[in-house]
């Protein structure tokens, strides 16, 4: 569960710009904050399924966009390739 998190708040900071103000602040509230659905609820007055719902389609997001562009695996590889390098930190700046 925790790898799955992590992967997830991975995809985020790729992928994040590309959802609504709404999307976002339910994802960091999950996430980062780790907020429960119930928390949510309350604080945005709406239903937990509502925020449940949002939750889960913005993570399907997520992995769709990886699956199509795959900058999060990339990413990974590339720093693979230069991690005993000196262009290592150069390339994590960019990137």
């Amino acid at each position: 569960m925790m790898e799955k998190r992590i992967y997830l708040g991975n995809l985020f900071a790729i992928y994040g710009d590309l959802f609504t103000d709404k999307q976002k602040e339910y994802f960091m509230d999950y996430y980062f904050q780790n907020l429960t659905l119930s928390e949510m609820s309350e604080n945005y007055k709406v239903s937990r399924n509502a925020v449940h719902k949002n939750i889960k389609e913005t993570e399907e997001k997520l992995l769709f966009y990886e699956k199509i562009l795959q900058i999060y695996e990339k990413n990974k590889k590339i720093l693979e390739i230069v991690k005993d390098s000196d262009l290592k930190e150069q390339i994590e700046n960019i990137l």
